[in-house]
């Protein structure tokens, strides 16, 4: 680690703190005794998803978080479900060790979590994610549903 007093790299941690995300180390440089704070933060693995056309875009929670509030808005599904339903399948993809994932893979897991937690939002979400047409595939959909 270089001091960024003297350019030396020969520091030495004083004292190192957990923090939510990070390690913060107090360092002192051995050469002109300067003190001074790093964090270490570990980087996330990169992910990316495999769109139906071919085109990767990397993995973003906030897209995906999104679009489960809109299938859940004035439902009684709070945030912190929806928080969870979305940690969860973040946990299944990364533990998959894949550096790709298909967008569908990602589209199954929510409509499955939904199903669990609300009957409309996975209603609402698989009339988007699955573009029904008519009210025929509709209608499909909510006898499988209802059948179960």
């Amino acid at each position: 680690m270089l001091c960024p007093h003297c350019r030396k790299n020969e520091t030495r941690v004083v004292d190192s703190r957990d923090d939510d995300n990070s390690v913060r180390r107090r360092r002192e440089c051995l050469g002109c005794k300067h003190r001074f704070t790093t964090y270490e933060r570990m980087e996330a693995p990169r992910l990316f998803v495999v769109k139906k056309d071919g085109r990767r875009e990397q993995y973003n929670r906030d897209k995906v978080l999104s679009g489960l509030r809109r299938a859940c808005e004035k439902r009684p599904v709070s945030e912190a479900q929806m928080e969870e339903i979305v940690a969860g399948i973040e946990r299944e993809l990364f533990a998959r060790g894949e550096n790709e994932v298909p967008a569908s893979l990602v589209g199954e897991k929510l409509m499955e979590a939904l199903k669990r937690v609300d009957a409309i939002a996975y209603v609402r979400f698989a009339s988007v994610y699955r573009d029904f047409r008519d009210v025929a595939s509709f209608r499909a959909e909510l006898e499988g549903l209802l059948a179960k």
